[in-house]
This record gives structure tokens, sequence and C-alpha cells, in this order.
């Protein structure tokens, strides 16, 4: 797999576009709020396939019109669980107190839930439901890369303190992701690539985790209950 970041936007989210080496064919994982991701990808010429949302927040959903816009034929997928919070894209930049980032829903084609797969060429990507920061935020990853939206970011974790955000999921949602073979190379929605076995042992807040598992390393912070 070809992985390349774009960083774009007020929020500097991590955009990713994923190409297989085989067919060309590739996938973009989250949009951003503005127009910068389509142009960067039409100037490539890259041959989008599919769009994959980890999360439905604005900064990561909000110019998903746009890139349909840009490749007509690209099956967009988005975890069912975010449905609810998809649907308050008109709306969301009141929600955080900037109206003027309201921006039209899109349309969905898949909804996917987790241990699902998704291919684009030969790339085959499997999906795990990490719920937390939203409802239906999740990840997806092969056997070298781990695509996480806002569920983990190279020393922290995703905010639970928005709406429909619960941090009693995300401490279950980290505790299963963090199951997943140490080497995966953490591609976040913000911020440097990692890899989970870099933040197991050293992250801040996920010192409740080693103490389950008996790793030597920070005791951390209490930022949720069970932590």
């Amino acid at each position: 797999m070809h992985v390349r970041c774009f960083t774009v936007g007020m929020f500097q989210v991590n955009t990713w576009l994923l190409t297989c080496p085989t067919t060309g064919h590739s996938a973009v994982v989250d949009t951003g709020e503005t127009d910068e991701l389509a142009r960067a990808l039409r100037r490539l010429g890259a041959d989008v396939r599919a769009i994959l949302l980890t999360h439905t927040h604005l900064d990561h959903a909000g110019a998903l019109p746009l890139l349909q816009e840009a490749f007509p034929g690209a099956t967009t997928v988005m975890p069912a669980a975010d449905r609810p919070l998809f649907e308050t894209l008109p709306t969301q930049g009141r929600m955080f107190g900037m109206p003027h980032l309201d921006r039209p829903c899109g349309r969905i084609d898949r909804e996917i839930a987790d241990g699902d797969e998704v291919q684009v060429g030969e790339l085959r990507l499997r999906f795990l439901s990490t719920p937390g920061h939203t409802p239906g935020q999740g990840c997806y990853y092969d056997n070298q890369h781990i695509f996480v939206g806002d569920t983990l970011f190279a020393g922290s974790i995703g905010r639970t303190d928005f709406p429909l955000s619960s941090p009693t999921l995300a401490v279950q949602s980290l505790r299963r992701l963090l199951q997943l073979p140490g080497h995966l190379i953490v591609h976040s929605g913000h911020g440097p690539d990692t890899t989970l076995d870099a933040e197991l042992r050293t992250n801040p807040f996920l010192g409740y985790l080693r103490r389950e598992r008996g790793i030597a390393g920070p005791a951390g912070m209490r930022w949720a209950p069970g932590t």
C-alpha cells in the first residue's frame, strides 16, 4: 500500500490517500472541511474509488460533497453507528460555535460495522469499531497500517467531552485497539504517526492498560471511570 498524507483545513486534519500499487486504485480516508483535498487529488490525477470516513465530525466529513463532486464514481463508506452525528453536519458548525462551518451531509453508499472489510483494487482493509469520541468512530487497518481517525494520537487520545461522546466507551475501545499487533503504524486524524506499541508503552492516557497488562511505564492519568 502506498500511503500519502494531506493535512488540510483550519483544524489541520490529516486525510489519507491509500493507493494499490498493482491497480493504481485509491481510497481516501476522511475529507477535511474545505476543498483543499479535492483540489490536491485532482492535481495528482488520483483514481479515487472509495471515500472512507472514520467518523463524521465536520473536520473529517465536512468536505464529503466536494470529494463526491470531484470523484462521482467513488463509493462512500461510513460507520453505521455514526449516522445520528452525520445527519447533524448541516448544524455542526453552530453546535461548536462556528456557524460558518455548517456543511451539507453528502451521500453515503455503504454503512459498515465492526469486522467488516473494504476492498479497493487489491487492498483489503478491515474495520474496527472504536466508539467513544463519537458513537461510530472506527479504524481501518491491514497488516501494516491502521487509520484511527480521532481514536488515538501520538501521546494523547480523542476528546470525549463532545455531544454524543462517551468516556466509558472510549476506555473499552482503546482496550480493544491496543490488542492489535504493536507494530501497526498508527495514522491519526491529527498530529504525527506513531505505533500501537509506542503508545502502549508511553501514552499518558493508557496507564490503565499498562497496569492491566503488567507493562512498565508511566502511571498515566485518570481521565474516565476505570482508568
